[in-house]
């Protein structure tokens, strides 16, 4: 059913009860109007009876009828009044209007009934004689003795339609004054249905601008007094949902800030395991979209069956729980999970909420701690037994010998040289750490052929031993922002590798070049090469292919480790180009700008 506006409920109900009031009023005058008319008429006509009355009694008395008769036909024109006498009998003895030759007996009528008691009567009824409605009054005329008998009736009368000719003129009258009232109530019935119903159209758009959005609009309505107070109402409701709704919006873009920023994935879900809200680490983790994923179930949105059991039991759970989980995409992710329920302001449960640490980078540290805590205790091992095991046989009686005690104490020393250096190189490693954690390092834009000259330098008295030589091809002008000592410390490593592992009469080669925003320095030797199987691991510490080589030549292992180290802080890399018997080419590449 179509719903009315207020106007058109109020202007009508208006109107209506306007128009019946004004009818019932006009039907009340006009009944009043009719009654009064009547009662003048009758008194009227009452009035003309009494003075015809004294006229007649002198010949009433004589028996002159006639003369009776003349009276009334005289003075009833004249007075605009039937004017009929008659006789106790019902004889009628004189009338205004018709011959009383022929007028019936008149016994049977009421009115005459009435006078003939005594009393006036009266009676509104259709005429035979005139043959319409005529309106009757009859008084007695009595003698003058004690017995006060009736001598005869004088009736006068007039006809109902002049009365009712004159009231239909005054029922029109009365009419058009009810057809001018009417459009008055009408027209003030519309301006007080508008004045009343414009202020709530106001309010109600007013509650539309507000339910849209439109907080900052305030009403202006003044009256009545009622809907002012309802607009300051609406006007300080408005107010308040602007400033609750800027401190939800203020505080859900901080929430979305902080979880957003937050490294650690957080999922909200509700009590039916559906998700109310997830960061965007977390989307990444399981590879789903934060939007879609919303009001999702877990199942449906992670496709992990671990991380979907653990939110069960989350939801389950009354104290927090946490496990760990291992999900695999691109790329194999250690999670560790932590839980807790949700609960309102009333303490219902409503959920629960899941934080989840990636702890895949941890865990690999853990097992290079694992590896390199072997591996140094591996390295360290080796030359100390061989230590022990010398100094325990020059005590057995070793000393005695000359030649013998002369070979182990060279051994001893050589043992004691690798541990140096594997000690010396760890420091290294640890220093270069410590300087890039605490960014201790400085640099600076320095030429790069001043460096590897340095280098070459560094490492030519090695050189000379195996007749190896080392040529050098850099331009002047290339330079880059580096640290000199620890980039010739890289250099340095590289060359004494290539010498190490180079035959002996071959060549070296070192080379800068600059292209776009990379330099490359290029270290060629024409050594024993390396399987492209070991290029990856030939820079993790204490990775060596070929072990009893590398302890013959005196290798700790930890050398392309720290070239690897040193190009990183430089924010660069290392890289190698090699193939068994065809030598190998170690490259550093930096940013051309830094």
């Amino acid at each position: 059913m179509p719903r009315k506006r207020l106007l058109w409920q109020l202007y009508p109900s208006y109107l209506l009860l306007t128009v019946i009031a004004v009818l019932a009023v006009a039907w009340y005058t006009s009944h009043s109007l009719r009654r009064f008319y009547f009662r003048q008429v009758s008194e009227d006509i009452k009035s003309r009876a009494h003075l015809v009355r004294p006229q007649i009694v002198a010949d009433l008395t004589d028996g002159n009828y006639e003369k009776i008769d003349r009276y009334c036909k005289t003075t009833g024109p004249l007075s605009g009044t039937r004017i009929t006498v008659i006789l106790p009998g019902g004889r009628v003895i004189g009338d205004s209007d018709e011959q009383i030759a022929d007028m019936k007996n008149h016994a049977d009528r009421p009115e005459f009934r009435q006078a003939l008691t005594g009393r006036i009567g009266s009676s509104t009824r259709f005429s035979d004689t005139l043959g319409k409605n005529m309106m009757y009054l009859a008084i007695p005329i009595q003698s003058r003795d004690s017995d006060g008998a009736v001598l005869a009736v004088v009736r006068t009368s007039v006809p109902v339609s002049a009365i009712d000719e004159a009231l239909r003129q005054i029922y029109l009258k009365i009419l058009w004054a009810v057809l001018i009232v009417a459009i008055l109530a009408a027209v003030i019935s519309l301006a007080l249905s508008k004045r009343i119903s414009r202020p709530i159209e106001t309010i109600k758009e007013a509650a539309n601008r507000f339910a849209s959005g439109d907080l900052a609009l305030r009403l202006t309505v003044s009256k009545p007094e009622e809907l002012a107070d309802l607009a300051k109402a609406m006007n300080k409701m408005a107010y308040q949902l602007d400033q609750r709704i800027r401190t939800i919006t203020t505080q859900s873009a901080e929430s979305d800030a902080i979880l957003s920023s937050m490294i650690e994935g957080v999922i909200a879900v509700d009590s039916d395991g559906r998700i109310v809200r997830i960061n965007r680490a977390a989307a990444d983790f399981f590879n789903v979209n934060t939007k879609q994923a919303k009001r999702c179930p877990v199942e449906e949105a992670v496709d992990n069956a671990d991380v979907v059991e653990f939110v069960q039991q989350a939801l389950g759970s009354v104290s927090p729980i946490e496990t760990e989980v291992i999900v695999t995409d691109d790329e194999k992710r250690h999670l560790k999970l932590h839980a807790a329920r949700l609960a309102d302001a009333n303490g219902s449960h409503t959920g629960a909420v899941i934080v989840l640490t990636d702890m895949t980078r941890i865990r690999q540290l853990q097992k290079v701690r694992r590896d390199f805590v072997a591996n140094v205790s591996h390295e360290l091992k080796t030359p100390i037994t061989s230590i022990k095991g010398f100094v325990e046989t020059l005590q057995e009686g070793a000393l005695t010998e000359p030649e013998e005690a002369a070979r182990f104490l060279t051994i001893i020393a050589r043992h004691a040289d690798r541990l140096n250096a594997i000690i010396d190189d760890l420091l290294s490693l640890s220093r270069l750490e410590e300087d890039s954690e605490r960014r201790a390092l400085s640099f600076e834009m320095t030429p790069l052929k001043a460096v590897l000259t340095e280098a070459i330098d560094l490492s030519t008295a090695k050189a000379k031993e195996k007749q190896i030589r080392i040529d050098l091809d850099c331009k002047e002008t290339i330079a880059a922002g580096i640290n000199p000592a620890l980039l010739e410390q890289a250099v340095t490593n590289l060359i004494n590798n290539a010498i190490k592992y180079s035959d002996e009469s071959s060549r070296i080669e070192i080379s800068a070049e600059q292209n776009d925003d990379q330099i490359h320095i290029a270290v060629r030797d024409e050594g024993c090469g390396i399987d492209k199987k070991y290029h990856e691991r030939i820079f993790q510490r204490f990775y060596v292919v070929d072990k009893s080589r590398s302890r013959k030549l005196g290798g700790t292992g930890l050398g392309l480790a720290i070239v690897k180290h040193i190009a990183q802080v430089h924010n660069g890399r290392v890289t190698v180009e090699s193939q068994p018997g065809r030598g190998s080419t170690f490259r550093i590449h930096l940013p051309a700008n830094e």
